[in-house]
């Protein structure tokens, strides 16, 4: 693994780990009324397309970050539908 390939898995760690501490507070608080539905589900689409296009070049940092966000994604959509009732 060369220094690029590092820097890439270093970053996509990093952008993995945004969603971690708004999913921990909406599970601990219950709370999502300041969490936009809308950006939610288009930071999913945008994971999506990520992964669609991360698959065709096999860019392995791309695959793994955009797999991570996109579950944490779907469980702050999943938070804001289920604790707004």
């Amino acid at each position: 693994m060369n220094w690029i390939e590092i820097f890439g898995h270093i970053g996509a760690l990093l952008s993995s780990l945004t969603f971690v501490p708004q999913v921990i507070r909406a599970w601990k608080t219950k709370r999502v009324g300041d969490l936009s539905l809308n950006m939610m589900v288009i930071v999913f689409v945008s994971t999506i397309i990520w992964l669609i296009y991360g698959f065709a070049l096999q860019l392995w940092p791309v695959i793994l970050a955009n797999i991570i966000i996109s579950l944490l994604s779907v469980t702050l959509i999943y938070f804001k539908l289920t604790f707004t009732r």
